[in-house]
């Protein structure tokens, strides 16, 4: 890692629109890849990443009271549990897309619609991946994407396992909620639940609709969801019906691959 002189501190980081917050960061991150290898005590975290004692210290008591790093006494800091957290958070998403990518694809040239990948973040449905469909539809999707839970069939597939307060506390977060739109949709989502699966009802963009299916990890929790979106005009019930029985079967290969195994599965 190149050194920083440690008596300046202040010196600018990076190009001079970074800001104060930045370079915060830029500086605990340095931190972090210092203590990668060995503990250091925060003389020596200090000297190897080019700061003072006082800012070192600082930076490595906040990263410690999140849990990034883990102090000793007298022998300094180290790599902290959330770090492993984070690690295996990581890793997990990895793989899940590793292992989704070839189903996805398979169930994309057998619908010629667009699929997606998504995962629950933060209370939002965020796009691991997407293969794009064969027709000439243009899905506005980005992997990296946010979008709300209530209003896309991959959200509302990823909170299918939820209770009911928390179906009323996103509905009221994202929509607002009266008492008739919230008895609407609890049904609607109750019903979504017992299918297994769950559609968007050109409720997050205009003219487009899509089924999406739950993906459950080995202890059978809901950890992704997965999706098939196209234009209302090709997407109409029966379509819509008939698309289900290829979404879940999709889902369920996924959940396999990363090990689930349905319930009395194995059994004789």
């Amino acid at each position: 890692m190149p050194r920083r002189n440690a008596s300046s501190d202040d010196d600018i980081l990076a190009p001079a629109a970074i800001g104060a917050g930045s370079q915060t960061l830029m500086r605990g991150l340095d931190v972090l890849e210092a203590l990668s290898e060995e503990q250091l005590t925060v003389g020596e975290l200090a000297e190897k990443v080019g700061l003072n004692k006082s800012t070192t210290y600082r930076l490595a008591s906040a990263l410690t009271d999140r849990g990034y790093l883990a102090a000793t006494p007298r022998a300094g800091y180290r790599l902290g549990p959330r770090l492993l957290a984070l690690g295996s958070a990581a890793r997990d998403q990895v793989d899940l897309v590793q292992a989704a990518r070839p189903i996805m694809e398979e169930l994309a040239a057998l619908t010629e619609d667009t699929v997606h990948l998504g995962v629950l973040d933060a209370d939002q449905a965020l796009y691991l991946d997407k293969v794009p469909g064969r027709r000439r539809v243009i899905v506005s999707s980005r992997v990296g994407d946010r979008h709300p839970l209530t209003s896309t069939g991959l959200g509302k597939a990823l909170m299918l396992d939820h209770d009911h307060d928390y179906w009323a506390a996103r509905l009221d977060a994202e929509q607002g909620s009266d008492a008739r739109r919230w008895k609407t949709w609890q049904q609607r989502m109750t019903d979504y639940r017992e299918r297994g699966r769950a559609f968007d009802l050109e409720e997050n963009e205009d003219r487009i609709r899509c089924v999406a299916a739950p993906i459950r990890d080995v202890h059978g929790r809901i950890v992704a969801a997965i999706s098939v979106s196209g234009a209302a005009h090709y997407m109409e019930d029966a379509r819509m019906a008939a698309l289900s029985s290829d979404v879940l079967a999709a889902a369920a290969r996924i959940s396999a691959a990363i090990g689930h195994q349905p319930a009395g599965a194995g059994k004789r």
